[in-house]
């Protein structure tokens, strides 16, 4: 039986548009990440998940340990169900939440919140400053992970941190330090050049060379950079953890010594943008399915819904990929549409009203924001369905 197949045997009593998660691809890819993490632990990265269940789901496995949350509203939500060990990977400029987290002592023992300047610090003592009693609220220093060159006219990598150098570093846990209720637990480095851009991409081998050397020469100025940062706040202060990387560089970025946890997300679901990676090959878990509603003309087709763009730079790559059946393409003039989506390819012919087209989105947990309902297979049956955070009602962002 195909994956075609056993993903319309097994949700036959469905109808589309459903999301569907293939249970066996999920621990799959899992334990390859945990090979590639040779014995470091793994943080969980919600927002390639978001479901609580299927976050639950992989908490359970071995080699998995934390959460790394992206909204402080989320982390709460997560601690308030039962979860533990949750770094804020952002920063917030949310008061309400703020205050929450300083008024609740188990929230302030399992989050840590990340900052990166003296502002946020500011910030965060201001929104607390109310609130009596309060709890020592634990603190992560985010450092810039992008690689510069050139004198700094040439610059890759995620625009987020400020903090660079050691001195940077140092001089921010040593105010950190000054504060009363406020303390430094662990930083994190987030190589988005290399952990997120696929160095295998198809059909432009001249690029795919340009991005396997800059991330070469990325990793090698990251790898002591990284380590001196380290060792310049540890002088300071007794750090928990220091986390770096994503799904796309988890062999890589354990080898750094001064790496004590990894994070990764988009690898438990394998989108469509992780399929351009030359050191490791995932298995699609995440999909969703759209049912054919017209048959405008011979080799054309028209299904129900489609417009799920992932987020970033806007091109082709963010759109989802019509995956089976295999061999259908979007029209130039429509790409994916609002409500509807014509599709055309010799497999269009074969196409019926009611049949299913199977899709993959272009990055993980995105598609949770469109669906409040991940179906969840284990071979050719369906097991359960849980709910996304949209179907708890929950949207933070």
């Amino acid at each position: 039986m195909d994956d075609r197949q056993r993903y319309d045997q097994a949700t036959a009593t469905l109808e589309a548009p459903f999301a569907l998660l293939d249970l066996a691809a999920v621990r799959a890819n899992a334990a390859d990440m945990v090979r590639r993490a040779g014995g470091k632990p793994i943080r969980v990265a919600s927002k390639s998940i978001r479901s609580r269940q299927v976050l639950e789901l992989i908490m359970a496995m071995d080699g998995f340990r934390g959460v790394m949350a992206f909204t402080l509203p989320e982390a709460l939500w997560l601690v308030e169900r039962g979860f533990s060990d949750v770094l804020v990977a952002y920063p917030t400029a949310d008061r309400h939440a703020l205050a929450a987290l300083a008024a609740d002592a188990r929230a302030a023992s399992e989050i840590t919140v990340t900052v990166d300047s003296p502002g946020h610090l500011d910030y965060l003592e201001t929104a607390i400053s109310e609130v009596h009693p309060r709890h020592e609220i634990r603190i992560s220093i985010d450092i810039d992970a992008g690689y510069v060159a050139l004198g700094g006219k040439f610059r890759v990598g995620a625009l987020r941190s400020p903090v660079r150098d050691p001195d940077q570093a140092a001089d921010l846990a040593a105010d950190i330090a000054k504060r009363p209720g406020l303390r430094l637990v662990g930083l994190m480095a987030y190589e988005a050049q290399i952990a997120g851009v696929g160095d295998a991409p198809p059909g432009h081998p001249a690029y795919a060379r340009a991005i396997r050397l800059i991330q070469a020469r990325s990793a090698r100025e990251l790898v002591l950079r990284r380590g001196r940062v380290v060792n310049a706040v540890r002088e300071l202060c007794d750090l928990e953890f220091v986390n770096g990387g994503g799904t796309g560089s988890i062999e890589r970025t354990v080898r750094e010594k001064a790496i004590t946890e990894v994070a990764a997300g988009s690898g438990f679901f394998h989108p469509r943008l992780f399929d351009f990676y030359r050191g490791f090959t995932g298995h699609p878990a995440a999909l969703f399915a759209l049912p054919v509603v017209r048959l405008p003309s011979p080799g054309v087709v028209t299904v129900l819904g489609g417009g799920y763009l992932a987020s970033g730079p806007p091109g082709p790559t963010r759109l989802p990929q019509p995956y089976l059946p295999a061999g259908l393409r979007y029209t130039a003039d429509e790409a994916a549409g609002e409500v509807q989506t014509p599709l055309l390819g010799r497999p269009a012919e074969d196409l019926r009203i009611g049949d299913r087209v199977w899709f993959r989105h272009a990055k993980a947990g995105e598609l949770c924001e469109r669906f409040d309902t991940l179906h969840l297979i284990d071979g050719d049956t369906l097991v359960d369905s849980v709910p996304t955070y949209r179907g708890e009602g929950r949207t933070f962002l």
